[in-house]
């Protein structure tokens, strides 16, 4: 008879899982899942001078935030100009975008819209032309219009939500796309909302 406590052998042992970090602790893999992302339209309104757009987007360089579309433009003071910025992060990397933006000198505001805020984007989309017809079939059917036309390509414009956008460039890839071009989301509040305030609400004029 064997003496000694019986049980599985080595090869019907349970295994834990996860791996193990450079102390030799396993860890959880669990603990170590992809944190949970979503899109936010953040709409910075900035001091209108040379080398604003340049601090925005080195701050998002440098913090490695996950751009999806940034546009600049004019507003309705000419002192002011406007920055819409989509980024994809988990909820923490918002809130530090929001935050580091606040911090710019050169920012006058920084808020984050809703999603029911006007959104829209402007795409240029270039396409073969050997089938002319169902190529302008399709563009009828995204509100889009012909911009372009000759022996070898169709270039049409398209003015909408990125999902629209999205949907209709797949719709046109039947026909060979070219090229493509995209603006970026410019957006808006609803209504008489002011699209820039202060932390307390009020219209950032200042």
């Amino acid at each position: 008879m064997t003496g000694g406590l019986q049980g599985p052998g080595p090869k019907d042992r349970p295994r834990p899982d996860g791996r193990r970090n450079s102390q030799g602790i396993r860890v959880d893999p669990d603990a170590e899942a992809e944190p949970d992302t979503r899109r936010a339209v953040l709409s910075a309104l900035v001091k209108h001078e040379p080398g604003v757009l340049a601090e925005v987007s080195g701050l998002f360089s440098r913090r490695q935030f996950n751009i999806e579309s940034l546009t600049v433009g004019p507003t309705e003071d000419d002192d002011r100009a406007r920055i819409t910025l989509v980024i994809e992060e988990p909820e923490p990397g918002i809130e530090q975008a929001k935050k580091q933006l606040r911090k710019l000198l050169p920012v006058v505001s920084v808020r984050e819209l809703p999603e029911d805020a006007n959104q829209r984007e402007l795409a240029l989309i270039k396409v073969g032309a050997t089938r002319p017809d169902e190529v302008h079939a399709i563009a009828e059917m995204y509100d889009a219009k012909g911009v372009d036309a000759g022996r070898d390509t169709i270039t049409v414009e398209i003015t909408g939500s990125t999902q629209k956008i999205d949907a209709a460039v797949e719709a046109f890839e039947q026909f060979g796309i070219h090229e493509i071009v995209r603006t970026g989301t410019a957006a808006l509040s609803r209504g008489a909302e002011y699209t820039a305030t202060t932390p307390d609400g009020a219209p950032a004029d200042d």
